[in-house]
């Protein structure tokens, strides 16, 4: 019998399955100074918000025109809100490149990662255990903030209804659930950011390359998104639909733009996965 076809040998009770649990890998990342950091960032922003309006007053409208940011002393559901859309365009993807780009990347630089895979850890294994955590820790970063600024809010401002801009409000009950639609659509909007970082992790041994490199494209797909001469084109930059969760705080929601949104964003993100398994499958890892 050739060396292909004979069967492989392995320890008795092994089971490839349990290798490197998902507990074991979210203590791990839990205790990393980066986690702690940038949680407590994530958590000072609404009081830096508060202060800033307690020393500046009360945001009025330019030029008769009121925007969200006016509206931002009305309530703790305003202020919320308001944290959210200030955070949404480059604030938040700050944790998730960080969760996702130096998840693999940073073990390849602590020259632990061949350790890991003659564990054994299956490499399939291995790549799903960090980005289920890192999805997992990049949800968390974007709840984390929403409650956060919630309570100051209320706490500062009262709990009341969600002034609309346009004219209206929501009740507190139904702008709570429209504040969870938000942030759940914010999530998966950043969800090309993280296939990104991922893919990048899988490439490079260097984790600012990784990161860095997700912010980066990030930040150019926002300014290819601004560039109006790009017409529909426009239409197929995840940029494009970042702030689509706006509409879901209207008397009455339109949901074809975060449809159009989800879209988009799973697709890219779905690939760029894929190939950071394929490319990781195949890779000579040395490190």
């Amino acid at each position: 019998m050739s060396a292909l076809t004979e069967p492989v040998e392995v320890a008795s009770g092994y089971r490839a399955g349990r290798t490197l649990p998902l507990r074991v890998e979210l203590a791990r990342q839990l205790k990393r100074r980066r986690t702690l950091i940038m949680g407590g960032i994530l958590a000072v922003l609404p009081f830096v918000l508060l202060i800033a309006f307690a020393i500046g007053g009360d945001p009025a409208a330019r030029n008769g025109r009121v925007t969200l940011m006016d509206t931002a002393t009305s309530s703790g559901a305003n202020f919320a809100a308001v944290n959210l859309f200030v955070s949404a365009g480059f604030l938040l993807v700050i944790p998730v490149a960080l969760f996702c780009g130096d998840t693999v990347a940073s073990e390849a630089s602590w020259s632990s990662l061949r350790y890991l895979l003659a564990a054994p850890v299956p490499r399939a294994r291995l790549l799903w255990s960090k980005l289920v955590v890192a999805l997992g820790l990049s949800l968390a970063a974007m709840v984390l903030l929403p409650v956060v600024s919630l309570a100051v809010g209320t706490a500062a401002y009262g709990w009341g209804p969600l002034q609309i801009p346009t004219g209206g409000a929501l009740d507190s009950g139904t702008a709570l659930q429209r504040l969870v639609v938000v942030v759940a659509y914010v999530f998966v909007s950043q969800l090309v950011t993280a296939g990104l970082a991922f893919w990048l992790s899988t490439r490079t041994d260097a984790p600012l390359g990784a990161v860095g490199g997700a912010v980066g494209l990030t930040i150019v797909g926002n300014v290819l998104d601004a560039v109006t001469a790009l017409g529909h084109w426009r239409d197929f930059l995840p940029a494009h639909w970042q702030f689509a969760w706006a509409d879901a705080v209207q008397p009455h929601p339109e949901w074809s733009g975060m449809i159009q949104g989800t879209a988009i964003s799973l697709t890219y993100a779905l690939v760029l996965i894929a190939l950071a398994f394929r490319g990781f499958a195949r890779k000579d890892v040395v490190s």
